[in-house]
């Protein structure tokens, strides 16, 4: 199966809203490909030149844009008019939350994920409840090492400014090949 062919079939799913790929060529997940879907097309980008972002946007007709490096609130304001942001913030403790201050009314969704120097893809959790401490007003969306073990511990992490999940790395078969059948079943066994 092609990576390709993995997205199209986790597109798929009822579940989804949103389908990711992945514009950081410092990533094993690395694309320069997409394909039509009815779902929200996410470019991931990582401290990437405007030009290359809005040349994407263009090229592939992505519908939102999610920023994992240190993007800073003007850059954000220079991206297409309409386009959806997400934001990403490593988080290691509440202190981390205060790096949401200066994005708040730029970014749809802040996206909370493990710290590290990586920019995402670790596998690994952060402690959840320092979330508690985020009294902002974007709504986020929760990665990090969310995996099929984490359905229960989702259920138990009421939080009102949570809008979805970020799955990735603990669902695939290799990088860029999801295990489409468990991820099926685990959005199954959760309901936002």
């Amino acid at each position: 199966m092609t990576a390709n062919e993995s997205s199209q079939l986790v597109a798929a799913l009822p579940e989804v809203s949103h389908v990711g790929f992945i514009f950081f060529q410092g990533s094993k997940r690395f694309t320069d490909t997409t394909f039509l879907t009815s779902k929200k097309k996410v470019g991931v980008f990582v401290n990437a030149p405007l030009d290359y972002v809005n040349e994407q946007i263009e090229k592939h007709s992505l519908d939102t844009v999610q920023l994992h490096g240190s993007e800073s609130p003007e850059y954000i304001r220079q991206l297409p008019k309409g386009i959806e942001i997400i934001k990403v913030f490593g988080i290691a403790d509440a202190k981390d939350l205060e790096a949401t201050e200066t994005y708040e009314t730029l970014a749809d969704y802040f996206l909370f994920d493990t710290k590290s120097e990586q920019h995402g893809g670790t596998g690994t959790a952060f402690n959840w409840q320092v979330l508690q401490d985020y009294n902002g007003d974007t709504p986020f969306i929760l990665s990090g090492g969310i995996g099929p073990d984490s359905a229960e511990a989702l259920k138990n992490f009421p939080h009102p400014k949570l809008a979805g999940y970020d799955l990735n790395s603990r669902f695939e078969i290799e990088p860029k090949i999801k295990d489409v059948a468990k991820l099926a079943n685990f959005l199954k066994n959760i309901e936002l």
